[in-house]
């Protein structure tokens, strides 16, 4: 059981760590809200609104898939790495996949911008 002292050091953590990519969110809501208030005879064709949410979601949902990849496979590896010292390379490659995901929303992410 957790007790409610750590439950609370555990929230605030959290809450750290989640405070970049909400005002990552913010500067993209104020992004699309800006873009989309142009007069129209200034916007292009289609407005970049859909895009640059779609550009977000993809670098900010594979952030969080990718950390808790890591958190896993860290963890546990670790906990595997005091028993048998010799696995310590394989945790590494298996956080360096966990990596990979980021890297992916990230490329996604370029692309769908590329569009724009």
């Amino acid at each position: 059981m957790i007790k409610r002292g750590s439950e609370r050091i555990l929230t605030r953590r959290n809450t750290v760590l989640m405070l970049p990519f909400m005002m990552a969110l913010l500067v993209l809501a104020f992004q699309v809200a800006a873009t989309s208030a142009e007069s129209p005879a200034e916007a292009p064709k289609e407005t970049p609104g859909l895009g640059l949410i779609a550009a977000g979601l993809a670098v900010g949902l594979s952030g969080i898939g990718a950390g808790i990849a890591i958190f896993g496979s860290t963890s546990a590896g670790m906990a595997a790495t005091v028993e048998r010292p010799e696995l310590t390379t394989w945790v590494l490659i298996f956080a360096g996949l966990g990596e990979g995901l980021a890297i992916y929303g990230l490329v996604v992410a370029i692309m769908i911008l590329g569009k724009i």
